[in-house]
């Protein structure tokens, strides 16, 4: 169902403040159709569709995903990030800096990209199709 104009302004108005009655006066209803029918409008497939839609797109873009990750750990690990602290300039005052990332963290990067890719682990992944006899199975 495509909407109108008015109708998705009101959707989007509502995922924002969560109040069906100002969610509706915000996209152009008047008072009188707000407090009657704003419960109805959210009811409606096309709207509860459309919010449940624009609401998963808000979850997955606030989730860093995989390769942000990784990209993100590289970046620390290669020393392409800069991290912020305060510095004293007398009198008790302090301003910001970027300054390289410490060694402690480019480690702490290289060992969780590392873990990632299984490069240091004892444990060894091993398949077996065969079948598994048990000594108690042997007659």
């Amino acid at each position: 169902m495509k909407l109108s104009l008015k109708q998705q302004k009101f959707a989007d108005e509502y995922i924002r403040t969560g109040n069906i009655y100002q969610s509706a006066i915000n996209a152009g209803y008047s008072h009188n159709y707000a407090n009657k029918n704003g419960s109805k409008m959210l009811g409606k497939v096309g709207i509860k569709s459309y919010i449940d839609a624009r609401l998963e797109e808000i979850k997955k873009d606030s989730i860093a995903d995989q390769d942000e990750i990784l990209q993100y750990l590289t970046s620390v690990f290669r020393g392409e990030t800069k991290e912020q602290t305060l510095i004293g300039v007398g009198d008790g005052a302090q301003e910001i800096e970027s300054i390289d990332v410490s060694a402690k963290d480019r480690i702490k990067a290289a060992e969780l990209l590392g873990k990632r890719y299984m490069m240091w682990t004892d444990k060894q992944q091993v398949e077996h199709t065969g079948a598994v006899v048990f000594n108690d199975d042997i007659d």
